[in-house]
């Protein structure tokens, strides 16, 4: 039999938890309210990634046009093997001709390569986000408050976990696939297997984005709308949304660095751009062989 003083020792306690899950409970459910609106179509008019204010950041383009991609296989981030393979590409590019690219070589894109998209909306649930590309319809899903698995199978948009902070949403992934194509930049920067990015989602101010993506165009080069830019509603008023992002790779890199990519409300409708295999070999610029028929079928 429990005595008196332990019986109310043990209600206490348990009115203690249970306050306590309460609390919990309401906190979460206030969280949740509070998480931010990302919904909408939103657009860019550059493809390349923001550099940091301070602190090590990406490979930039060194020619600083849409049309012709030269990395600067020179940025201290780049271990000597990643500094080679951005200078090859570069040298392709300097040709005249495109080098190979998940994009025009309609493979997966793996993040953060994927943010390189012009146009993309973000579809909050219960449970995960949904994030879509413009280009071939890339998806990737984040589980919400939820762990990495011990074991990650390897895949091209990796095992993405994410929360929220507040007005943010931070992405946490590892596990992505390496191939042939893969690569981290419109630059031909490698990654491996090791790869941990860390990202974080959030709401800016309209004016705010706006200098970030006029200065995205200075930096890299305006992608006009007749060459698959994103058309900008020039009469929204509202806020833009960016993505910070951090990059661990020792495997390629000599440090973490750091990245953004701003992104405004777009005015076009969401286009259905489907990639389509290439009659060129983006390596020599050659067009592939048409089959030849030595007589007709019919």
């Amino acid at each position: 039999m429990v005595s008196r003083s332990r019986a109310i020792r043990i209600c206490v306690a348990m009115m203690a938890a249970s306050a306590c899950s309460l609390v919990w409970s309401s906190l979460s459910a206030q969280g949740a309210a509070a998480a931010p609106d990302f919904s909408g179509v939103w657009g860019r008019t550059s493809v390349d990634f923001e550099p940091p204010a301070a602190g090590p950041g990406p490979v930039m383009n060194k020619t600083r046009t849409f049309y012709m991609r030269v990395g600067d296989d020179t940025n201290p981030i780049l271990k000597p093997e990643a500094a080679e393979r951005v200078r090859k590409a570069g040298a392709i590019s300097r040709t005249g001709t495109n080098f190979p690219t998940p994009s025009n070589q309609c493979t997966p894109w793996s993040p953060p390569y994927a943010w390189r998209g012009l146009q993309m909306q973000m579809l909050q649930q219960k449970d995960q986000v949904t994030i879509l590309y413009v280009g071939d319809q890339q998806i990737r899903h984040v589980r919400l408050n939820q762990q990495h698995p011990a074991h990650v199978a390897p895949s091209w948009s990796g095992d993405s976990v994410g929360h929220y902070e507040g007005d943010t949403l931070v992405i946490d992934t590892v596990g992505l696939k390496v191939g042939p194509l893969s690569m981290i930049d419109n630059y031909g920067t490698p990654y491996s297997g090791a790869l941990h990015l860390m990202e974080r989602i959030r709401l800016i101010d309209g004016g705010a984005a706006n200098r970030a993506a006029e200065q995205a165009e200075k930096d890299s080069g305006r992608v006009d709308v007749e060459m698959g830019g994103a058309s900008i509603d020039p009469a929204y008023k509202g806020k833009g949304l960016q993505v910070q992002f951090r990059v661990e790779d020792p495997g390629v890199f000599t440090t973490p660095w750091s990245a953004a990519v701003t992104f405004r409300r777009s005015a076009g409708p969401w286009e259905e751009r489907v990639c389509a295999d290439s009659r060129f070999n983006y390596i020599t610029g050659e067009p592939f062989p048409l089959p030849q028929a030595d007589r007709a079928d019919f």
